[in-house]
C-alpha cells in the first residue's frame, strides 16, 4: 500500500485569514443586497417588504458592501495592492489562456498555458467585479440621497443602471461558484489551503514560485542548524 503524504504537505496556502474575512464580508453583503433588492422590486415577493425592515437591511448591507475595499486596504494592504495590479495586468500566457477558455470551462486544463496566482479568467472576473461594484455604489448612492431631485426620468435611469449592474454581478457570482466547485477551490476560502495538485492545474507558475520559496527557506533553516 502506498503511503500518502501528510495532508498539509499535499496542500498549499492559497488565502490567509484576513483576505478570507474580507471575501466573506463581500459575499454576505452582496447576497443580502440581492435578496432584499428582489423583495423590493419583484411583485411576487412584495409581501415580505411591508414594515420597512427590507429597506433597512438593504441599506445596512450597502454600507458593509461599500466598506469592503477600505477594510481590505487596512487589513492587508500588500494583498489589496497585488490584487488590484494583477486584475488589470495581462501577459502573453494570459491572452493564450483566454483563447482556450472554453476548454477550461468544461474542466479541461491539460493544454492550458501556465498561469500565476490568478489565471486570466480570474483576472477578468476580479476586474469586472471592481468596475461593476463601482456603478452599483454610485447609482445606489444617487437613489439613496438624491432621488427627490432627479425627476421621473433621472430616477428611472438611476434605477435601470443599479438593477442591471446587480444583475451583472449576480451572473458573475454564478460563474464564480461554478468554477469554484469544478476546480475544488472552496477549501481555499474556508480553510485557506487547497490541494497542491489541483492548484497546479490552474496556477502552475504560482505553485512553482511557492515551492521554490519553500525550498529556499528549508535550505536556509538547514544551514542554520
Amino acid at each position: 500500500m502506498a503511503v500518502r503524504e501528510p495532508l498539509r504537505d499535499r496542500e498549499i496556502l492559497r488565502y490567509r485569514k484576513r483576505p478570507r474575512i474580507v471575501h466573506a464580508m463581500l459575499a454576505s453583503s452582496f447576497l443580502v443586497l440581492l435578496f432584499t433588492g428582489l423583495i423590493i422590486l419583484w411583485p411576487a415577493l412584495a409581501g415580505l417588504a411591508p414594515g420597512g425592515l427590507t429597506r433597512w437591511l438593504h441599506r445596512v448591507a450597502a454600507v458593509v458592501f461599500m466598506a469592503v475595499p477600505f477594510v481590505y486596504w487596512f487589513a492587508d494592504r500588500e494583498g489589496a495592492k497585488e490584487l488590484m495590479i494583477d486584475s488589470f495586468k495581462y501577459d502573453r500566457d494570459d491572452w493564450r489562456w483566454l483563447k482556450r477558455f472554453w476548454s477550461y470551462a468544461f474542466g479541461h486544463t491539460a493544454n492550458m498555458p501556465k498561469q500565476g496566482r490568478l489565471n486570466a479568467g480570474q483576472k477578468l472576473h476580479h476586474a469586472s467585479v471592481m468596475l461593476i461594484s463601482g456603478t452599483i455604489v454610485a447609482s445606489g448612492l444617487v437613489l439613496w440621497f438624491f432621488m427627490p431631485s432627479l425627476g421621473p426620468t433621472g430616477q428611472a435611469w438611476a434605477a435601470v443602471i443599479h438593477d442591471l449592474s446587480m444583475l451583472a454581478l449576480a451572473l458573475l457570482l454564478v460563474g464564480h461558484l461554478y468554477f469554484t466547485f469544478v476546480y475544488k477551490a472552496l477549501s481555499g476560502m474556508t480553510r485557506g489551503y487547497v490541494d497542491r495538485d489541483e492548484a497546479m492545474l490552474e496556477h502552475a507558475k504560482w505553485v512553482e514560485e511557492v515551492e521554490q520559496q519553500e525550498a529556499a527557506e528549508t535550505e536556509e533553516e538547514t544551514e542554520k542548524v
